[in-house]
């Protein structure tokens, strides 16, 4: 995720693949989307790295898991982390010869989620100085989109939509 210019340099990084120079989000949900763990790191850390970390804070938040799916970019130093921890990963690779950005099966829940951070307008970009501020601002947005999901409420309700006799409803 790209940061703001008052993100300090000890908190941020280069990502040579992606070419942008921010902050990673590492994170773990469950088949719903939502999220189980996370982890932000220097966009110069590699995914193997942050992966082991959300390994861990998952194991210990969440013992019950034992199985998971991740995309083609994990290593087996994380794949071999992960089982110490009794978590099971399999890796949904890529299709051969596609260029870009698709949806994978079983991963597409993780990039649903990244997704719904979108929708808020303060996680469009990382404004945050400091990387805990950021994953506090992220568990706002999925308590909120969480508390959506129990009210059924989609939309912010800002009018009144009683309509007066004659007028046209807005429903």
């Amino acid at each position: 995720m790209k940061t703001s210019s008052n993100a300090p340099d000890s908190t941020t990084g280069y990502d040579a693949g992606k070419r942008t120079k921010g902050r990673k989000q590492h994170i773990a949900t469950d088949t719903l989307g939502l999220l189980l763990a996370l982890v932000i790191t220097a966009a110069s850390v590699q995914d193997t790295n942050g992966g082991k970390d959300v390994v861990d804070r998952l194991t210990a938040a969440h013992p019950a898991v034992t199985a998971g799916w991740v995309d083609g970019g994990c290593k087996t130093g994380f794949l071999e982390h992960a089982a110490k921890a009794g978590i099971a990963f399999q890796v949904v690779p890529k299709e051969p010869g596609l260029k870009g950005f698709a949806p994978l099966p079983r991963r597409w829940a993780v990039e649903r989620t990244f997704g719904w951070w979108v929708l808020h307008r303060r996680l469009v970009r990382d404004f945050e100085t400091l990387p805990e501020r950021s994953v506090t601002m992220i568990y706002w947005a999925m308590t909120d989109n969480m508390s959506r999901r129990l009210t059924g409420e989609t939309t912010p309700t800002w009018r009144d939509d009683s309509a007066e006799p004659g007028e046209p409803s807005l429903n």
